[in-house]
């Protein structure tokens, strides 16, 4: 993946982009299986409970966006996170969250 200058309008444009991609609940359930080793879709499922649909359209978001890999070993693809930063993130965001809970879990406008 190409490393691209940012500027100002840029990232204002891409920062909330960036940030939509991890919203989901499930997609941060499967980023945190994977951040623990690489899994395929069959681990997936069975960790998360979900159809194997919704695995791969998650999977598919967060490879489009250059968070997870796969690799094909037999007939098996195997997914990990591309980047170990996203480890950082959301241990960054868990602090942040642990010191404003209340006031995330009662706000009405988002």
């Amino acid at each position: 993946m190409q490393k691209v200058e940012l500027s100002g309008p840029l990232v204002e444009e891409l920062l909330p982009r960036f940030f939509k991609a991890l919203c989901d609940p499930t997609r941060i359930k499967i980023l945190k299986l994977l951040l623990e080793k690489e899994r395929n879709v069959s681990e997936l499922i069975s960790n998360l409970g979900i159809s194997q649909s919704n695995v791969s359209n998650h999977l598919a978001c967060l490879k489009w966006c250059g968070f997870v890999t796969s690799r094909k070993e037999g007939k098996h693809v195997y997914y990990g996170v591309t980047d170990r930063r996203i480890r950082e993130i959301i241990e960054l965001a868990t602090q942040v969250i642990a010191e404003n809970a209340e006031s995330i879990y009662s706000c009405t406008r988002i």
